[in-house]
C-alpha cells in the first residue's frame, strides 16, 4: 500500500469548518489516480495529507507504509518526503536556471542548487529524465523562457529525480494551451507505461486532461466527502459526475480519452 486514509477528517482550527469528512481511500503501487471535485471540495488537502505536509484532525493517514512501516504522526516526515514527488504550478524554482539545473535540484529537494551534492551520476540522471519527458533539448535553456507545457514536464522530471514511490500532481495542466496540454498528456501516458511500480495522483478539473494511463478515480463532493472511488471506468460516469457537481453532465470516452460536457443546453430566448 502506497497511501491509505482511514476515516481521515480535516477541520479548520480557527473556525471548525469541515474541509475533509471521514475519507476512506487507498492508493497501491502502480496505480494512476485522477482526483476530481468542485472548487473547495478538499482536493488539495487530500494531496497535502498523502504528501506528508499536513496531518488529519481525526482518523489516520498511512503514507508509504510498505517502505517505512509508519502512519503519519509517528514517522519523521522528512524521511517520508524523500519518497514522494510533488508537481505544482506554484512551486518556486530559480527562473534563470537551466532546465537541467532545475531537475538536479530534485536530488536535494532544494530550491537553489547545491552543486557540491551532484556527482556525475546525478547529472547524467537529470539528462535521462529530461529525455524520458521528451524535453532533452531544453537542458541548457533557462526555465523562464520555457513554455508552460515545457515547464510542467521539467518539474515532473525534477520530481522523479529521487526515484519516488508516489508522484503527486496538483493541477499540472493549469493555464496550458491545447498543444502544451496534449504534450503533457502524452508524457504522463509514457510514465504510466514505462514505470509500472510508480503510483500517481493527479488533481484536475477537466476529464479531457486525463491520459489513457489513468486507471482509477476519486470524486470529492462538497465538504470533502467521497462521492465515488474505484476504477475510472466505474467512477467517471454521467450519473456520478452529475451527482458530484450538481449539474447535468454527459461523459463519453474515445480511444482511451475522456470527454465531458454539460447536458444542460442553453435556455431559449
Amino acid at each position: 500500500m502506497v497511501a491509505a486514509l482511514a476515516g481521515a477528517s480535516v477541520r479548520r482550527s480557527t473556525t471548525g469548518q469541515v474541509i475533509l469528512d471521514g475519507i476512506d481511500w487507498a492508493v497501491r503501487s502502480g496505480e494512476y489516480w485522477a482526483l476530481l471535485g468542485a472548487n473547495g471540495a478538499g482536493k488539495t488537502t487530500v494531496l497535502r495529507l498523502i504528501g506528508a505536509t499536513t496531518h488529519p484532525t481525526s482518523g489516520t493517514v498511512d503514507v508509504l507504509g510498505h517502505v517505512l512501516g509508519h502512519v503519519l504522526g509517528r514517522v519523521d516526515v522528512r524521511e517520508l518526503r524523500a519518497h514522494i514527488g510533488l508537481v505544482s504550478s506554484a512551486q518556486k524554482v530559480p527562473q534563470d536556471a537551466t532546465a537541467h539545473t532545475i531537475v538536479l535540484t530534485g536530488a536535494t529537494g532544494t530550491v537553489q542548487p547545491l552543486w557540491g551534492e551532484y556527482d556525475a551520476q546525478a547529472r547524467e540522471r537529470a539528462h535521462e529524465l529530461l529525455a524520458e519527458l521528451d524535453c532533452k533539448e531544453l537542458a541548457d535553456r533557462p526555465y523562464r523562457v520555457c513554455s508552460g507545457g515545457q515547464r510542467a514536464r521539467v518539474l515532473i522530471a525534477r520530481a522523479l529525480m529521487p526515484d519516488p514511490s508516489l508522484l503527486l500532481l496538483d493541477e499540472p495542466f493549469n493555464a496550458l494551451d491545447l498543444p502544451s496540454r496534449e504534450e503533457l498528456i502524452d508524457a504522463m501516458h509514457r510514465l504510466a507505461t514505462g514505470r509500472p511500480h510508480l503510483a500517481t495522483v493527479t488533481v484536475t478539473h477537466h476529464l479531457e486532461e486525463l491520459s489513457p494511463g489513468i486507471g482509477h478515480a476519486l470524486l470529492l463532493r462538497e465538504e470533502g466527502r467521497v462521492q465515488a472511488t474505484g476504477p475510472a471506468i466505474d467512477v467517471l460516469t454521467s450519473e456520478r459526475l452529475t451527482a458530484c457537481f450538481g449539474r447535468p453532465i454527459e461523459v463519453a470516452r474515445h480511444v482511451g480519452r475522456w470527454l465531458a460536457r454539460s447536458g444542460q443546453g442553453p435556455r431559449p430566448l
